[in-house]
């Protein structure tokens, strides 16, 4: 299994899905190429993934914030998500419980085990191979990058000469 975080959840106003994007955490860093696992969710998971991310709080509970409560009163912990599977456009997952000694694998949607992790800054992985079969090449640029292209592009034109065209 491979540690993945949440690179970031572009929302979507229905009938178009919102895509929550995953991308190895050996894989994060500026200024290089990694790998991303799109998944697409639709609205409601799109609000509880975007609840979470934000660590948003309500007046009264929302779904998963239920259920976190109800495992902190029986002395349970999230304590991973799994992407386990992958059949076309539709991931499987695992919601990983603690309680004491014992573990608990639940069959779950990867938006619920996600919310639910990010919640409990729980463990995100990823089967090796759902990540060789879903993830596509990505490029992080950042200012930096453009500035050093920007320098070099001027660096090259201020050396051109007409004759170059010729």
């Amino acid at each position: 299994m491979i540690p993945v975080c949440v690179h970031t959840l572009v929302l979507s106003k229905p009938p178009h899905p919102s895509v929550l994007v995953l991308c190895p955490i050996e894989d994060y860093r500026p200024h290089r190429t990694c790998r991303i696992v799109p998944i697409w969710v639709g609205p409601a998971e799109a609000r509880q993934l975007g609840t979470a991310l934000e660590a948003a709080k309500f007046s009264r509970p929302m779904t998963h914030d239920l259920f976190i409560d109800a495992l902190t009163n029986l002395d349970a912990s999230v304590e991973e998500a799994a992407i386990v599977g992958q059949e076309g456009k539709t991931f499987f997952a695992k919601l990983v419980l603690k309680q004491g000694e014992r573990r608990i694998s639940l069959d779950a949607r990867p938006s619920d085990a996600i919310a639910l992790a990010v919640r409990q800054g729980a463990n995100i992985l990823m089967a090796e191979d759902v990540l060789d079969r879903a993830s596509f090449p990505y490029i992080f640029k950042s200012e930096i990058d453009d500035e050093e292209e920007i320098g070099e592009f001027r660096k090259f034109v201020e050396g051109l000469s007409p004759e170059d065209f010729a």
